[in-house]
Protein backbone atom coordinates (compact mmCIF):
# COMPACT_ATOMS: atom_id res chain seq x y z
CA UNK A 1 0.00 0.00 0.00
CA UNK A 2 2.93 2.52 0.63
CA UNK A 3 4.30 2.68 -3.12
CA UNK A 4 0.48 3.63 -4.10
CA UNK A 5 0.07 5.97 -1.73
CA UNK A 6 3.66 7.61 -2.65
CA UNK A 7 2.62 7.47 -6.06
CA UNK A 8 -0.87 9.52 -5.29
CA UNK A 9 1.14 11.85 -3.41
CA UNK A 10 3.35 12.91 -6.66
CA UNK A 11 0.60 12.66 -8.60
CA UNK A 12 -1.40 15.48 -6.75
CA UNK A 13 1.90 17.24 -6.67
CA UNK A 14 2.15 18.14 -9.71
CA UNK A 15 -1.20 18.73 -10.70
CA UNK A 16 -1.14 22.27 -10.36
CA UNK A 17 -3.92 25.33 -11.76
CA UNK A 18 -2.03 25.74 -14.35
CA UNK A 19 -1.83 22.47 -16.05
CA UNK A 20 -5.32 22.23 -16.00
CA UNK A 21 -6.14 25.07 -17.54
CA UNK A 22 -3.29 24.16 -20.15
CA UNK A 23 -5.57 20.51 -20.59
CA UNK A 24 -8.68 22.74 -20.84
CA UNK A 25 -7.50 24.36 -23.83
CA UNK A 26 -6.36 21.34 -25.34
CA UNK A 27 -9.74 19.36 -24.61
CA UNK A 28 -11.54 23.14 -26.09
CA UNK A 29 -9.13 23.32 -29.52
CA UNK A 30 -9.66 19.24 -30.50
CA UNK A 31 -13.53 19.00 -29.17
CA UNK A 32 -14.98 21.98 -28.38
CA UNK A 33 -17.19 23.56 -25.25
CA UNK A 34 -19.11 20.02 -24.73
CA UNK A 35 -15.91 17.66 -24.29
CA UNK A 36 -14.74 19.91 -21.44
CA UNK A 37 -15.85 18.04 -18.39
CA UNK A 38 -14.58 17.31 -15.24
CA UNK A 39 -14.87 12.96 -16.68
CA UNK A 40 -12.77 14.36 -19.27
CA UNK A 41 -10.12 16.12 -17.27
CA UNK A 42 -9.77 13.82 -14.64
CA UNK A 43 -9.43 11.17 -17.81
CA UNK A 44 -6.38 12.98 -19.21
CA UNK A 45 -4.92 13.81 -16.10
CA UNK A 46 -4.88 10.93 -14.65
CA UNK A 47 -6.46 12.38 -11.05
CA UNK A 48 -9.74 12.38 -8.80
CA UNK A 49 -12.93 14.83 -9.59
CA UNK A 50 -11.58 16.03 -6.22
CA UNK A 51 -8.21 17.26 -7.06
CA UNK A 52 -9.82 19.24 -10.20
CA UNK A 53 -12.30 20.86 -7.67
CA UNK A 54 -9.62 21.50 -5.39
CA UNK A 55 -7.55 23.95 -7.92
CA UNK A 56 -10.86 25.28 -10.02
CA UNK A 57 -14.40 25.84 -8.52
CA UNK A 58 -16.34 24.79 -11.03
CA UNK A 59 -16.67 25.03 -15.15
CA UNK A 60 -17.76 28.44 -15.63
CA UNK A 61 -14.59 29.38 -13.45
CA UNK A 62 -12.28 26.90 -15.78
CA UNK A 63 -13.97 28.16 -18.69
CA UNK A 64 -12.86 31.81 -17.83
CA UNK A 65 -9.72 30.87 -16.75
CA UNK A 66 -8.92 29.11 -19.61
CA UNK A 67 -10.19 32.22 -22.44
CA UNK A 68 -8.01 34.26 -19.95
CA UNK A 69 -4.87 31.73 -20.78
CA UNK A 70 -5.06 32.39 -24.25
CA UNK A 71 -6.29 36.23 -24.63
CA UNK A 72 -2.89 36.62 -21.79
CA UNK A 73 -0.77 34.71 -24.49
CA UNK A 74 -2.28 36.32 -27.47
CA UNK A 75 -1.78 39.65 -26.59
CA UNK A 76 1.99 38.65 -24.53
CA UNK A 77 2.69 37.74 -28.62
CA UNK A 78 2.27 41.64 -29.25
CA UNK A 79 3.87 43.59 -26.27
CA UNK A 80 2.65 46.84 -26.01
CA UNK A 81 6.63 48.42 -25.47
CA UNK A 82 7.19 46.75 -29.23
CA UNK A 83 4.42 47.71 -31.27
CA UNK A 84 5.02 51.51 -31.73
CA UNK A 85 2.61 54.45 -31.70
CA UNK A 86 -0.93 53.79 -30.02
CA UNK A 87 -2.37 52.73 -33.57
CA UNK A 88 0.46 50.18 -34.04
CA UNK A 89 -0.31 49.07 -30.72
CA UNK A 90 -3.64 48.69 -31.22
CA UNK A 91 -3.32 46.87 -34.24
CA UNK A 92 -1.19 44.47 -32.47
CA UNK A 93 -3.83 43.86 -29.76
CA UNK A 94 -6.71 43.37 -32.53
CA UNK A 95 -3.96 41.16 -34.75
CA UNK A 96 -3.50 38.79 -32.02
CA UNK A 97 -7.01 38.82 -30.73
CA UNK A 98 -7.93 37.70 -34.37
CA UNK A 99 -5.37 34.99 -34.69
CA UNK A 100 -6.14 33.76 -31.40
CA UNK A 101 -9.80 33.04 -32.18
CA UNK A 102 -8.94 31.26 -35.55
CA UNK A 103 -6.28 29.08 -33.73
CA UNK A 104 -9.01 28.49 -30.92
CA UNK A 105 -12.82 28.37 -32.91
CA UNK A 106 -14.28 27.80 -29.16
CA UNK A 107 -12.92 31.49 -28.36
CA UNK A 108 -15.02 34.28 -30.31
CA UNK A 109 -18.12 32.54 -28.17
CA UNK A 110 -16.09 32.70 -24.91
CA UNK A 111 -15.22 36.00 -25.62
CA UNK A 112 -18.72 37.89 -25.81
CA UNK A 113 -20.07 35.80 -22.69
CA UNK A 114 -17.13 37.05 -20.52
CA UNK A 115 -17.82 40.69 -21.62
CA UNK A 116 -21.63 41.10 -21.02
CA UNK A 117 -21.85 38.24 -17.96
CA UNK A 118 -18.64 39.16 -16.23
CA UNK A 119 -17.63 42.72 -17.02
CA UNK A 120 -15.43 42.62 -13.95
CA UNK A 121 -13.63 39.42 -14.79
CA UNK A 122 -9.80 38.85 -16.03
CA UNK A 123 -10.95 38.40 -19.71
CA UNK A 124 -12.45 42.01 -19.86
CA UNK A 125 -10.22 43.81 -17.99
CA UNK A 126 -6.96 42.82 -20.03
CA UNK A 127 -8.76 43.45 -23.10
CA UNK A 128 -9.88 46.55 -22.03
CA UNK A 129 -6.79 47.76 -20.37
CA UNK A 130 -4.59 46.59 -23.64
CA UNK A 131 -6.58 49.09 -25.76
CA UNK A 132 -7.58 52.01 -22.88
CA UNK A 133 -4.21 52.78 -22.74
CA UNK A 134 -2.93 53.67 -26.51
CA UNK A 135 -6.63 55.05 -26.83
CA UNK A 136 -5.77 57.51 -23.85
CA UNK A 137 -1.99 57.72 -26.01
CA UNK A 138 -4.46 58.96 -28.92
CA UNK A 139 -4.64 62.32 -26.76
CA UNK A 140 -8.68 61.02 -26.93
CA UNK A 141 -10.56 63.45 -23.66
CA UNK A 142 -10.76 61.66 -20.30
CA UNK A 143 -14.33 62.21 -20.78
CA UNK A 144 -14.85 59.90 -24.09
CA UNK A 145 -12.18 57.50 -23.17
CA UNK A 146 -15.21 54.49 -22.12
CA UNK A 147 -17.27 55.39 -25.39
CA UNK A 148 -14.05 55.45 -27.69
CA UNK A 149 -12.24 51.89 -26.11
CA UNK A 150 -15.86 50.06 -26.03
CA UNK A 151 -16.37 51.04 -29.96
CA UNK A 152 -13.03 49.56 -30.75
CA UNK A 153 -13.67 46.30 -28.25
CA UNK A 154 -17.40 45.70 -29.76
CA UNK A 155 -16.01 46.24 -33.24
CA UNK A 156 -13.09 43.72 -32.17
CA UNK A 157 -15.63 41.28 -30.63
CA UNK A 158 -17.91 41.09 -33.50
CA UNK A 159 -15.65 40.99 -36.30
CA UNK A 160 -13.52 38.11 -34.85
CA UNK A 161 -16.70 36.47 -34.32
CA UNK A 162 -18.21 36.79 -37.47
CA UNK A 163 -15.32 34.98 -38.85
CA UNK A 164 -14.66 32.50 -36.26
CA UNK A 165 -14.48 29.38 -37.41
CA UNK A 166 -16.57 26.67 -35.24
CA UNK A 167 -19.54 27.10 -37.19
CA UNK A 168 -20.43 23.71 -38.75
CA UNK A 169 -21.10 25.26 -41.82
CA UNK A 170 -17.87 27.43 -42.08
CA UNK A 171 -15.63 26.37 -44.87
CA UNK A 172 -12.52 23.47 -43.36
CA UNK A 173 -9.73 24.57 -45.61
CA UNK A 174 -8.42 27.22 -47.85
CA UNK A 175 -9.68 25.12 -50.95
CA UNK A 176 -13.17 25.05 -49.32
CA UNK A 177 -13.19 28.60 -48.55
CA UNK A 178 -12.30 29.26 -52.38
CA UNK A 179 -15.24 27.16 -53.55
CA UNK A 180 -17.54 28.89 -50.91
CA UNK A 181 -16.48 32.63 -51.98
CA UNK A 182 -16.47 31.73 -56.18
CA UNK A 183 -20.16 30.33 -55.32
CA UNK A 184 -21.00 33.18 -53.28
CA UNK A 185 -19.55 35.89 -55.70
CA UNK A 186 -21.29 34.10 -58.82
CA UNK A 187 -24.56 34.15 -56.96
CA UNK A 188 -23.72 37.74 -56.61
CA UNK A 189 -23.11 38.47 -60.45
CA UNK A 190 -26.55 37.08 -61.54
CA UNK A 191 -28.51 39.27 -59.37
CA UNK A 192 -30.96 41.54 -61.18
CA UNK A 193 -28.86 44.72 -61.82
CA UNK A 194 -31.99 46.76 -61.27
CA UNK A 195 -32.67 45.74 -57.84
CA UNK A 196 -28.83 45.01 -56.52
CA UNK A 197 -26.40 47.69 -58.71
CA UNK A 198 -23.98 47.47 -55.82
CA UNK A 199 -23.86 44.03 -54.28
CA UNK A 200 -23.40 43.05 -58.61
CA UNK A 201 -20.48 45.54 -58.41
CA UNK A 202 -18.54 43.72 -55.64
CA UNK A 203 -18.69 40.56 -56.21
CA UNK A 204 -15.59 39.55 -57.74
CA UNK A 205 -14.15 41.84 -54.04
CA UNK A 206 -15.96 39.43 -51.97
CA UNK A 207 -14.72 36.33 -54.09
CA UNK A 208 -11.09 37.51 -53.64
CA UNK A 209 -11.27 39.69 -50.44
CA UNK A 210 -8.72 38.21 -47.47
CA UNK A 211 -10.59 38.01 -43.74
CA UNK A 212 -7.47 39.01 -41.93
CA UNK A 213 -7.02 42.09 -44.37
CA UNK A 214 -10.83 43.09 -44.09
CA UNK A 215 -10.18 43.16 -40.41
CA UNK A 216 -7.47 45.48 -39.97
CA UNK A 217 -9.38 47.43 -42.77
CA UNK A 218 -11.96 47.87 -40.22
CA UNK A 219 -9.54 48.94 -37.21
CA UNK A 220 -7.73 51.41 -39.59
CA UNK A 221 -11.80 52.89 -40.46
CA UNK A 222 -12.55 53.09 -36.68
CA UNK A 223 -8.68 54.40 -35.74
CA UNK A 224 -9.38 57.02 -38.33
CA UNK A 225 -12.46 58.15 -37.18
CA UNK A 226 -11.17 58.24 -33.75
CA UNK A 227 -8.37 60.75 -35.00
CA UNK A 228 -10.15 62.73 -36.78
CA UNK A 229 -12.72 63.62 -33.90
CA UNK A 230 -9.74 64.03 -31.57
CA UNK A 231 -6.56 65.58 -33.28
CA UNK A 232 -3.66 65.56 -31.46
CA UNK A 233 -3.23 69.34 -31.13
CA UNK A 234 0.13 71.05 -33.08
CA UNK A 235 3.39 71.70 -30.98
CA UNK A 236 4.74 75.33 -31.25
CA UNK A 237 8.17 74.93 -32.10
CA UNK A 238 10.42 74.10 -29.30
CA UNK A 239 7.64 73.24 -26.93
CA UNK A 240 6.92 70.15 -25.94
CA UNK A 241 3.33 68.44 -25.33
CA UNK A 242 1.79 67.09 -21.82
CA UNK A 243 1.06 63.46 -22.23
CA UNK A 244 -2.78 62.39 -22.25
CA UNK A 245 -4.42 63.51 -18.70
Amino acid sequence: MAPRTRQSERRRQVLTRERIIETAVELLDAEGEDALTVRALTSRLATGSGAIYWHIGNMSELLEAATDAVVATALDAHPAETAGTPRDDIRAVALGLFDAVTAHPWLAAQLATQFTRNPWGPVTLRIFERIGRPVRALGVPRADWFTTASTLVHYLLGATTQTRQSDDTAPASAADRAAFLDTASSAWQELDPDDYPFIRAIAEQMRDHDDREQFLTGIDLVLTGITTLHPAPAAEPGERLPGPE
